[in-house]
């Protein structure tokens, strides 16, 4: 099936509209085809495009120019009417038409007047298929006429009464705009009580003094003539007399209780009510039986005006004003009745058919009341037309059949009432014409995939053309469940795919011929942005950057720009953009808002935006206030400053003691974000000032202005100093001590101290003094440490405060006067001991007991108080009471003296008779070096020096050792007894080239002392390791290497030919003689022969145990890596080949484990392998 466009309109999806409003032309448009060369071959009736208004208000200082212009083929010529009859131009001279123009310009400027030309002009635009005909044009100059001469007498009155300034402006054309001025052409001051008029007249609900004066001027404009006309001066004088009662209120206007308004629909309905009374009136309005309309419902004039836009019929019905006063209310009814000239319904269209076809003109209209329809012909009434018998005249409808070129006609169409008329031009054109297709030739369409693709097809034909699509140069037509055509011609493809890029060809099909065209369609890929800009807080001065990452068609130029809040970025240095890149630099509360990353083709633009947020700490509070002042609390409130787009969590008060501490800020309280008042407690005496800090998730504000200040009364002090102390400073006196109040806590003026003391178990009463504002007072002549009840009370010029707390005190005190007695010492082992003593009697320290105090030293026998000046003494002290003690941290074996004296706040007392005592025995520490020197093949020398803290008598030393192995495991242990006496020590007998480790400590009758160890290693067996090099060194040799060469050439041929002979079939042992020949070069080494399949990476061994020592020649350090060949003795004399392997470790020795005695097996080298091999 073929998929065509026929005339009638086919039902399209309601969700398609939009887009088939925007692409198709009408059936009944095609009367103005756009293309220039179909214009240069149709015919067609004029149409008028361009006419004056209807009511056409001129200005009678400047040329008059009545338009008319019209279109149509062949191009049609112009005539006028005036006032209904022809107006032939020709004859006036002051009148020219333009060629090719219907435009009138009467040149009135040079001479003549423009009242000469007033009237009613109607233009007719003719060619050979018809005539239209233009709106009856009004034409009027404009008025501004003077206000008549009248003598306006003063007016007087009392205060409080109403007063209406009639203005009555002269008629002009347009109407004049009303205001009232003074002399100095200031707008006079207008209010509820004051306003003008819809008439112009000014009202006065009610008149004051101030309402005097003797240039209340009425104005009128023209704006036509750019005019203003002025009335005469009016002069009003108030009596300032006692104001008349008060009244309810009267209407100054409308009058009575009831009116009619009329307006007709889409103008503006304006109703006003002014009232008069005492107290000045409010004016309401209402709507009976309905409510006003919310959006179209505006007040004027201080609510005394009310205005409905667009009226239409629904706005019909009875309006209520209400002007209310203290003393009552009264109120007036509107009805308004809305009327409608005539408005189009349907408007009848340009008909274009060809001949044999039906059509219809219709011209509907509606008004109230309901306008009559009439039709012309080429602009005369349709009754005395030629007669065309393929019309038909039905009411509002012309029926058109079986029309022939000659029924073409320019019809018009008039829709009137008593409030004005409508008149529209239609014309009928037949024609006969072939298919034209007006789209331009192989015109490339590019569309993005998955986006319909249009591809025009606009054509013109008459009877109208039916359209086929088809694709490719042999393609079918295209089928409509997949495409759309439109009865424009346009095909759509609703989701273009990439398959279908190709060729596109329109066919146009009518009775006269057929037309074709071909359009190319390219798909391309859309344009994505694959990374977006995201959400960004930033704090103001920072720096804050947008991705935008876009991917799109590379046969597509890109081009990304960005947006802020929709519009350009700001011409500033701090924006950059690079690339997919916008950077903000020192950022600024302006610039927050949403930044848009738009990525434009030719074809497609995505966008992606995000919101910059930029933040602070908050600006700081204002217009602090203090109200609700008492003595003891104020109430502070603020204005919070802005946020910066972090909320506010709290505030923070801080208070200032202009009085005390000037300059000096202290936190006073804490309130929620949320809150911006706060009730503050005050102490008396202050001389207060507040400032506010708000406070949010990135810090603190600055701090507000201050407040106010705000001094308090002075009051007596609420509280009493503390820390109250007594305390001697010399055997007699008490020093009574305690901590001032300060000036904010002294609560008035005159701050003093009253000072009272009274001796404990005592008979003497409470003495007690004044003093200024100090913090101490001595009193003399005191007993040495005797207890005193003590008491500071403050005082000030209003009074005293509450009765002081009673606190205890002692005089001063005096150095202990007995030395402990009894000292006693039981020695715990050889490094502790215990000492006891008895207690001295209480009365016997003269102060506070602080703890008793242990001096020891360590002295010579004999020589105890012969050295005492130049001996270290060690002191410990015992707090309290306490009568025993450890001595820790002694040394064993040796000689101590000590002695025990009390302790008080003053000092010691005397010392206790020394006491001397002994340490046993300990164990001693380990000696202080070993060292091991001249390693033999199988001996090895140790030196060392005695413990530096023998802590007794040595008896004896103790040297262990155990060789160590390959695999790092440990052999058998060898004890060892050394006298005390020696410090060499040479061990024999021990095997070649291996490392043994070393255990050594003194003893004392105590017992073993710390050990110290070390590691040494034997010599190497200098013959062996020279043998091993000589056979690497044979390997190394030319003919040695030529040798080797020849013997595997001789391989070679032998498995050549045994291959040649087995490819003839015959037989040879070659795998016999390969068993019994075979080359070690390609035997696997295994790990039972001690060749290079035993061989392994030192990293697999196991590290020496943490601690061993060095060896003896120091020359392998103790970090060392412990698989270095030097460890094991072997790496000295170790040989390199020139290929860089190492050929000592496979020609030496290799111990072997214990078990197997100090025998040793030689490794076959690789040399000695290949040596039996030949």
């Amino acid at each position: 099936m073929q998929l065509k466009i026929m005339p009638k309109k086919k039902r399209l999806p309601a969700g398609r509209v939009a887009l088939i409003l925007f692409l198709c032309q009408m059936i009944s448009a095609l009367e103005v085809p756009l293309d220039p060369k179909l214009l240069e071959d149709l015919v067609q009736p004029p149409t008028i495009t361009q006419q004056s208004p209807k009511d056409y208000i001129i200005d009678p200082r400047e040329n008059i120019v009545i338009q008319c212009e019209a279109k149509g083929k062949p191009p049609p010529s112009f005539s006028w009417t005036r006032n209904g009859t022809h107006f032939d131009i020709d004859k006036d001279p002051l009148v020219t038409m333009q060629p090719g123009s219907g435009t009138l310009t009467i040149n009135i400027m040079s001479e003549g007047k423009a009242e000469t030309y007033e009237g009613v002009y109607q233009c007719t635009a003719r060619n050979e298929r018809g005539a239209a005909i233009s709106n009856n044009i009004v034409v009027r100059p404009s008025r501004s006429p003077l206000w008549t001469k009248e003598k306006l007498e003063p007016i007087t009155l009392r205060n409080g009464q109403s007063l209406v300034l009639p203005c009555r402006p002269p008629l002009g054309l347009p109407p004049p705009i009303i205001f009232w001025m003074d002399n100095s052409f200031q707008r006079l001051p207008q209010s509820e009580r004051v306003s003008q008029g819809l008439n112009g007249d000014l009202y006065f609900s009610n008149v004051l003094p101030e309402d005097t004066r003797e240039d209340y001027i009425c104005y009128a404009r023209f704006n036509h003539t750019q005019t203003i006309q002025q009335k005469q001066p009016i002069s009003v004088k108030v009596i300032s007399a006692k104001p008349n009662r008060e009244r309810p209120p009267t209407f100054l206007t409308p009058e009575g209780n009831t009116s009619n308004k009329e307006e007709l629909r889409g103008n503006v309905l304006s109703l006003e009510c002014i009232a008069e009374g005492l107290p000045t009136p409010v004016i309401y309005w209402i709507k009976e039986d309905g409510t006003l309309p919310t959006n179209r419902t505006f007040y004027r004039n201080f609510k005394k005006t009310l205005q409905i836009i667009q009226v239409s019929e629904a706005d019909s019905g009875n309006y209520q004003c209400i002007a209310k006063n203290a003393l009552g209310a009264i109120h007036h009814t509107i009805s308004v009745t809305v009327k409608a000239a005539p408005y189009w319904i349907l408007a009848p269209q340009n008909l274009v058919l060809s001949p044999g076809e039906d059509g219809s003109l219709i011209c509907r209209a509606n008004g109230n009341p309901k306008p009559r329809i009439s039709w012309l012909s080429n602009g005369v009434p349709i009754e005395i037309a030629p007669d065309d018998p393929s019309r038909k005249i039905d009411g509002d409808t012309i029926i058109f059949s079986n029309v022939q070129e000659r029924s073409s006609a320019v019809y018009q169409c008039n829709a009137s009432n008593e409030y004005g008329y409508l008149l529209a031009n239609a014309f009928v054109n037949v024609l006969a014409e072939p298919p034209r297709i007006l789209t331009s030739a192989n015109t490339l369409y590019q569309v993005i995939a998955n986006r319909p693709a249009l591809l025009d097809c606009a054509f013109f034909g008459s009877p109208l053309p039916t359209i086929e699509w088809f694709k490719g140069a042999k393609g079918s037509a295209l089928r409509d469940d997949i495409y759309v055509l439109h009865e424009n011609g346009t095909l759509e493809i609703p989701v273009a795919q990439k398959d279908s890029t190709g060729t596109y060809t329109c066919v146009a099909r009518n009775k006269l011929g057929m037309a074709k065209n071909e359009v190319h369609l390219e798909i391309k890929d859309p344009t994505r942005i694959i990374k977006q800009p995201e959400y960004a807080v930033v704090q103001r001065g920072s720096t804050v950057s947008f991705e935008c990452k876009v991917k799109h068609d590379h046969t597509l130029t890109l081009t990304i720009t960005w947006l802020k809040d929709n519009g350009e970025l700001p011409s500033d240095g701090r924006f950059t953009v690079d690339k997919d890149h916008l950077e903000v630099a020192d950022v600024r509360d302006s610039d927050g808002g949403a930044y848009t990353c738009v990525a434009n083709t030719t074809l497609d633009m995505v966008s992606a935006s995000a919101v910059l947020s930029v933040v602070d700490v908050p600006n700081p509070p204002f217009d602090l206030e203090l109200t609700d002042q008492l003595d003891k609390s104020v109430q502070l409130s603020w204005t919070p400053g802005d946020d910066n787009n972090s909320p506010i969590t709290k505030f923070i008060i801080e208070y200032e003691d202009a009085m005390h501490e000037a300059g000096l800020w202290h936190h006073q309280t804490e309130v929620p974000g949320t809150q911006t008042t706060a009730q503050l407690k005050l102490s008396p005496y202050v001389n207060y000032s507040f400032r506010v800090m708000a406070v949010n998730s990135l810090g603190r504000s600055l701090p507000s202005e201050p407040s106010e200040q705000y001094l308090t009364k002075a009051a007596e002090p609420d509280t009493n100093p503390t820390a109250v102390e007594g305390l001697g400073s010399e055997p007699d006196n008490l020093v009574i001590t305690w901590k001032p109040l300060n000036g904010f806590e002294s609560n008035g003026p005159g701050l003093q101290y009253k000072v009272s003391w009274l001796q404990k178990d005592g008979d003497d009463e409470w003495a007690s003094v004044v003093v200024a504002n100090v913090s101490k007072y001595i009193v003399s002549g005191t007993p040495t440490f005797v207890p005193y009840l003590i008491k500071v009370q403050a005082l000030n010029d209003v009074g005293f405060a509450p009765e002081p707390a009673v606190v205890m005190g002692h005089s001063g005190e005096d150095l202990p006067m007995v030395a402990p007695g009894n000292v006693r010492v039981n020695v715990v082992n050889s490094t502790l001991a215990e000492v006891h003593w008895d207690p001295v009697p209480l009365k016997s320290i003269r102060g506070h007991l602080q703890g008793y105090r242990i001096y020891y030293w360590k002295a010579q026998e004999g020589s105890l108080k012969r050295n005492r000046r130049h001996i270290e003494k060690k002191i410990l002290t015992f707090q309290g009471s306490k009568t025993h003690g450890m001595l820790p941290g002694l040394e064993p074996f040796s000689h101590y003296a000590l002695n025990v004296r009390v302790v008080n706040g003053k000092g010691e007392g005397p010392a206790s008779p020394d006491r001397v005592f002994n340490t046993p025995e300990g164990v001693p520490s380990a000696p202080s070096s070993l060292k091991i020197v001249n390693p033999t093949l199988d001996s090895l020398t140790l030196e060392w020096d005695p413990p530096s803290r023998p802590n007794g008598i040595l008896t004896e030393y103790t040297l262990k050792y155990q060789p160590i192995n390959s695999t790092h495991e440990l052999g058998p242990l060898v004890d060892l007894k050394i006298p005390a006496n020696k410090t060499r020590w040479t061990l024999k007998n021990l095997n070649f080239s291996t490392r043994y480790k070393f255990y050594f400590y003194a003893q004392t009758a105590a017992g073993s002392g710390s050990q110290i160890t070390e590691e040494a290693v034997t010599t190497v067996d200098e013959g062996k390791l020279a043998m091993a090099s000589r056979q690497v060194d044979i390997a190394t040799q030319g003919w040695f290497i030529g040798l080797m060469c020849a013997v595997a050439l001789l391989i070679l041929i032998l498995l050549i030919v045994c291959f040649i002979r087995r490819n003839k079939g015959g037989k040879y042992p070659v795998k016999e003689k390969e068993d019994a020949h075979a080359d070690p070069e390609i035997q696997p080494m295994k790990e039972d022969d001690g060749t290079f399949g035993e061989y392994s990476d030192a990293e697999d061994h196991k590290p020496l145990k943490k601690g061993s020592r060095t060896p003896s020649d120091r020359t392998v350090k103790k970090e060392d890596s412990d698989d270095s060949l030097v460890d094991y003795g072997e790496g000295v004399n170790g040989q390199f080949n020139e290929d860089g392997s190492f050929i000592g470790q496979y020609s030496g020795k290799k111990e072997k484990e214990p078990a197997e005695g100090n025998e040793s097996s030689e490794a076959p080298s690789p040399v000695n392998a290949m040596n039996s091999f030949v």
